[in-house]
C-alpha cells in the first residue's frame, strides 16, 4: 500500500465519439492534477466513427487521491459523451470461475493468480462436479457445487447470481464450464462473463471434435476467449490462439495441444479485460494492447 505522500498509479480509460480535442481535454485534466503520464494507448475507428484511449499515470498523493480524480474527470467527460471507468492499478477484481470437468484452465488461472502474473483475486469456484473441489480447497478458496438439470437450471442459476452478488464479484469466468447459460442470465451479466472454446466451431461441433479435425486434416489447433451473450459462442471475441499441427499428429496429441492454447487465450482474455484494455463495440472488441 502506497502511503499518502507517494504516487499512485492509476489507469483510465474511455471510449467516444470521434471529435477534435479528445487527447487534448484528457492530457491537460492529468497536467492541471499534476500527473505524470507512463503509458498512454488510443485508437480512432474512422469506420464508426469512435474512439477509444486507454491512459496509465502516476497521481500524487497516493491511493486516497483516486475520488477526488474520479469526481474532477466527471467534469470533463460529458461534452465528449465519454463512457470512462478511472481505477488504481493495485485494485485487483473479483473473479468467480466456474468449471466442469475439464480442469485445465482453472488449474491454469489458479497458479497465475497464485503467483501474481494475473492481477485478479479468485474468490470462488463454482462447478457442476466435484472433481476439482480438492485443488480448490488446496488454494484455499470457497467451493460451491451447483449440479444442474433441466428441471433445476433456474435455481441453479437464481443461486449463481446470489454467489455473485455475496462475493462482490467483478468477472465470472466460464473455464470450460459445460453448461450453456440462460439468455436472462447472461444480460444480467452482460460484459462481466468470458468463455474459452477451441475455434473448431462451427465445423467441428459436438464430441470428440478433435478427431472430427484429425479425420480432415487440419493444420492449425486454436482457442477463442470471448464475453458471453445469448448468441452461444459468439460473443465479441477477445482474444485466440492459434498452434500449428501436421500429420504426425494423433487427435489425443491434437487435444493436449487444444488445452495448451485454450489455457494461453482465457488467461490472456483475463488479464486483458482486468487491466481495462478491452472496450466492447457491438460484436466486436477493441484491445489495446
Amino acid at each position: 500500500m502506497a502511503s499518502s505522500s507517494s504516487p499512485a498509479e492509476h489507469v483510465l480509460t474511455l471510449d467516444c465519439p470521434e471529435s477534435p480535442g479528445i487527447v487534448h481535454a484528457v492530457s491537460l485534466f492529468l497536467v492541471e492534477q499534476g500527473c505524470d503520464i507512463i503509458d498512454n494507448q488510443q485508437f480512432g475507428d474512422r469506420r464508426d466513427g469512435h474512439f477509444f484511449m486507454r491512459v496509465r499515470f502516476a497521481a500524487p498523493g497516493g491511493e486516497d487521491v483516486t475520488q477526488a480524480l474520479r469526481r474532477d474527470f466527471a467534469a470533463v467527460a460529458p461534452p465528449f459523451a465519454m463512457r470512462w471507468h478511472l481505477e488504481p492499478v493495485s485494485a485487483r477484481p473479483r473473479v468467480l470461475v466456474m468449471v466442469s470437468r475439464y480442469g485445465h484452465c482453472l488449474n491454469d488461472l489458479l497458479f497465475r493468480a497464485r503467483s501474481g502474473d494475473l492481477p485478479i483475486d479468485v474468490v470462488a469456484v463454482v462447478s457442476n462436479h466435484r472433481d476439482h473441489q480438492a485443488l480448490v480447497e488446496w488454494h484455499d478458496i470457497p467451493f460451491f457445487h451447483m449440479p444442474v438439470t433441466a428441471a433445476t437450471k433456474p435455481e441453479v442459476e437464481a443461486q449463481l447470481l446470489d454467489t455473485v452478488a455475496s462475493f462482490d464479484v467483478d468477472l465470472v469466468v466460464l473455464a470450460r464450464y459445460m453448461q450453456v447459460l440462460s439468455d436472462d442470465l447472461c444480460r444480467k451479466l452482460a460484459g462481466r462473463v468470458i468463455n474459452i472454446h477451441h475455434s473448431f466451431l462451427p465445423s467441428f461441433k459436438g464430441a470428440k471434435p478433435y478427431h472430427q479435425a484429425h479425420d480432415r486434416g487440419v493444420k492449425l489447433v486454436g482457442a477463442t476467449a470471448h464475453y458471453v451473450t445469448a448468441d452461444l459462442d459468439e460473443g465479441p471475441i477477445i482474444a485466440q490462439e492459434v498452434i500449428d499441427v501436421d500429420h504426425s499428429h494423433t487427435p489425443d496429441d491434437l487435444a493436449a495441444i487444444g488445452r495448451d492454447a485454450e489455457s494461453a487465450a482465457l488467461a490472456r482474455a483475463v488479464r486483458w479485460h482486468c487491466e481495462g484494455r478491452v472496450f466492447v463495440q457491438g460484436r466486436r472488441t477493441v484491445v489495446l494492447r
